[in-house]
């Protein structure tokens, strides 16, 4: 067997067409992994495809509960007089409105009051060490 490869590419031409398969086939692994609609070029637009068809069921999610809400504003009561509160700051008639502050309990006042300011100042005055 070996004898009969040896003797098929003794002639110049046969070693050519040798030289001319392997640079085809290696061009064309070369187009079919790398080129333009490649197996790469395949796998990043599929990719592509999966993140945009999250995002789109996001967006499809988000339209559904802003439709939700058209629909609650245009035939319930309720809708527009929580939206009336809560936006607007509106109340009804004959009704208290409280606000509750929202800072908290760490909060320390930087009010001093003068009076005690001045007693403190006396009273540091008349025990600091440096005045005796």
């Amino acid at each position: 067997m070996l004898t009969y490869v040896k003797e098929a590419f003794d002639s110049f031409s046969s070693r050519c067409i040798l030289v001319l398969a392997i640079a085809l086939i290696a061009g064309f692994q070369y187009m079919f992994w790398y080129g333009e609609g490649g197996y790469y070029d395949h796998q990043r637009l599929m990719q592509q495809i999966q993140q945009q068809g999250d995002v789109n069921t996001d967006l499809k999610e988000r339209n559904r509960i802003l439709a939700a809400e058209v629909y609650d504003l245009k035939n319930g009561v309720e809708a527009v007089e929580e939206h009336a509160r809560l936006d607007l700051g509106l109340i009804k008639p004959n009704e208290t409105f409280v606000q509750m502050s929202t800072i908290s309990t760490q909060y320390q006042s930087t009010y001093v009051d003068p009076n005690n300011a001045k007693d403190s100042k006396n009273n540091e005055d008349e025990d600091s060490p440096d005045l005796h």
